[in-house]
């Protein structure tokens, strides 16, 4: 159990697949853009549920625990929180996954902003950020995968991270919609 009482399941390998599957999809767009959320359907259930679809897309039932990442339409504008705390899935969605582009600060520069300057501009502005673009996607049984990829500086991407705790808050919020 961590320190914020959620437990640790470790991801299985179809969850990081899905993960790494949902950052290069959204990458191929660029970057600068809003979240996109995403339901996470078994493969197989997905091929009994809807043959043609799953046709088109080369699935079959034989694909057994696989996930397929279906993304879903535009958050509202707000508050993420705000609008993740509205999402509920039905049963046939086995998880959920949540694409968001961040400022990362150095621990020497968020200590800089505490208190009231610590605002999203303060950070964005600051000459020591990164820019990262993370996803994070979880299943019902409380199982999560996380990977971030950091923005490049020249035009390339830079190092492509994952692990279990990268984004506590973002994985119980995303649990809390399969609840």
């Amino acid at each position: 159990m961590r320190d914020d009482g959620l437990v640790t399941v470790p991801p299985p390998v179809f969850l990081e697949s899905a993960a790494a599957e949902i950052e290069a999809h959204v990458g191929l767009s660029g970057w600068d853009r809003r979240p996109t959320l995403f339901a996470l359907v078994r493969a197989a259930q997905f091929a009994l549920d809807e043959p043609d679809a799953a046709a088109r897309l080369g699935l079959d039932a034989a694909v057994g625990d696989a996930l397929t990442p279906i993304e879903q339409d535009e958050l509202p504008d707000g508050s993420l929180d705000e609008a993740l705390a509205r999402v509920a899935w039905p049963a046939s969605v086995a998880g959920c996954a949540l694409s968001q582009e961040i400022v990362l600060l150095p621990p020497s520069a968020e200590a800089e902003l505490s208190g009231d300057t610590a605002t999203l501009g303060a950070a964005a502005a600051h000459p020591d950020r990164r820019e990262a673009r993370l996803v994070v996607a979880v299943l019902r049984d409380g199982a999560s995968a996380v990977v971030l990829r950091l923005r490049g500086t020249g035009g390339s991407d830079d190092d492509l991270l994952t692990g279990p705790d990268l984004a506590p808050n973002l994985v119980g919020a995303l649990l809390a919609t399969l609840s």
